[in-house]
């Protein structure tokens, strides 16, 4: 397969009005995706998608543009308005759809936003249509005749739908009754929509970034700004805390006492609750994930990989050893028994389940998880340098690797968005991992 020059891990993301996310070009994506969407369903009536958005001022512009391209293509199209990412995916299926697009750039400020699709099954859309995409949009842009158009409407009920659908993957014998939560929408697609299914499964909700302004998405609150939900933790006197993205599909939570959990202890604690009820026959981590994580899977005898970082490698991986748990150090969160795709308020609600089916707190629940220390310098990369062939970075490599015996780990990767090489070593003790990573640090790049 070529290189695709738009579609990236994630879609298509970058700054408005930047080269690609522009009225005119999701105009030809629409046609373009339109038309590769219309030749893979032949013969079964007119094809239609889903259209979902976050609560950027942009996803207004760039959902007519998109549209108007669909229809152009003979392509109906369902607008669902604002709902989280995983809230298309599940519209995607239950709909029957030929595909599902997302309007959203995750966790990134106002001024970004992104497209992606979803494909019938609620799975991100194989590369290989991706790519028949990219090829289309080299062609003009063209209309069906006017009896071929596609038509649109409105999804009215697409919030509470999939406030239905979120409450079903907690247990109907359970409850979160007597339970106070600050549930954090971070001003993003989940406003309207977290709050209610938490406080309708039987907790005290108090709801913070719940008030959009097509401006503030992330904007100081939310998964990526942990401390605000600590702050709001507090404030209330709440039992937990949970904070979304701006699309609601990474997860972060916080206990009374304002601790932070992160989506390795998130994931260990979904895990070890599974294991109550039936054997884990796997779990996906990432190169980022705690090597206390991996030796704990390994302890309780579940077999463990590492997928590339990024939520669509994990499910790739997932999918491919037929194991249904994995996830991100950063609250990415897959539970495929649950959903087809990263949920945040889902996998919120799987914690909240072992919470509830065991009586434990979020510390009682991993505390036999000892994640291991970690230390990452980044250091300044000469384009064009052979990083992986570097004899001197090989050996200190291979000096710190005997320095921990098995008892931590060196990941040295390069960063996909500047000139910067990160060393990371994670050891049982701290000064351990900062003496391993100055070892690396200390290696000449410049002069192999």
């Amino acid at each position: 397969m070529s290189t695709r020059q738009y579609f990236g891990t994630d879609g298509i993301r970058g700054r408005v009005g930047g080269p690609t996310i522009n009225a005119e070009f999701a105009l030809r994506l629409g046609y373009a995706a339109g038309r590769v969407l219309a030749r893979r369903q032949p013969g079964h009536g007119r094809p239609a998608v889903v259209i979902g958005k976050d609560t950027r001022i942009s996803g207004y512009m760039l959902e007519s543009a998109l549209e108007a391209g669909l229809s152009a293509a003979g392509i109906d199209v369902l607008l669902a308005g604002p709902v989280p990412t995983p809230a298309v995916a599940y519209l995607t299926r239950t709909f029957r759809l030929v595909a599902g697009i997302v309007i959203s750039a995750s966790h990134n400020p106002y001024h970004d936003n992104g497209i992606k699709f979803f494909s019938g099954d609620g799975m991100k859309l194989p590369d290989e249509v991706e790519a028949e995409i990219e090829a289309m949009l080299t062609e003009p842009l063209d209309c069906v005749d006017s009896e071929h158009l596609g038509r649109a409407r409105r999804v009215e009920d697409a919030a509470g739908r999939y406030i239905e659908f979120c409450k079903s993957a907690f247990p109907n014998e359970l409850a979160l009754s007597g339970m106070s939560i600050v549930v954090d929408a971070a001003h993003g697609a989940a406003y309207h929509i977290a709050p209610h299914v938490f406080r309708e499964l039987g907790a005290e909700v108090f709801a913070v970034g719940c008030k959009p302004d097509g401006f503030n998405i992330n904007e100081g609150v939310g998964a990526t700004y942990p401390d605000h939900l600590v702050e709001q933790v507090r404030a209330h006197g709440a039992d937990l805390g949970i904070a979304l993205d701006g699309d609601a599909d990474r997860l972060q939570m916080v206990d009374a006492d304002g601790r932070l959990y992160n989506g390795d202890e998130l994931l260990y604690v979904i895990v070890r609750d599974r294991m109550r009820l039936k054997p884990v026959e796997g779990v996906v981590g990432t190169l980022m994930t705690n090597f206390g994580f991996e030796k704990r899977m390994k302890d309780l005898s579940i077999p463990f990989e590492r997928a590339k970082v990024g939520d669509r490698y994990v499910l790739e991986l997932l999918q491919q050893k037929g194991w249904l748990y994995g996830g991100e150090s950063s609250g990415h969160l897959l539970c495929l028994d649950q959903h087809t795709t990263g949920d945040g308020i889902i996998a919120a609600l799987q914690v909240l389940q072992a919470m509830a089916r065991t009586g434990a707190s979020l510390a009682e629940q991993v505390s036999d998880l000892r994640m291991y220390p970690q230390k990452m310098v980044n250091v300044h990369l000469e384009p064009g340098t052979d990083w992986q062939n570097h004899a001197g970075l090989a050996a200190a490599t291979r000096e710190v690797e005997a320095m921990l015996a098995g008892r931590g780990r060196v990941l040295i990767r390069a960063s996909g968005t500047e000139p910067k090489l990160r060393l990371m070593v994670e050891a049982e003790d701290a000064a351990l991992a900062e003496a391993g990573v100055q070892k690396l640090v200390a290696v000449d790049l410049t002069n192999s």
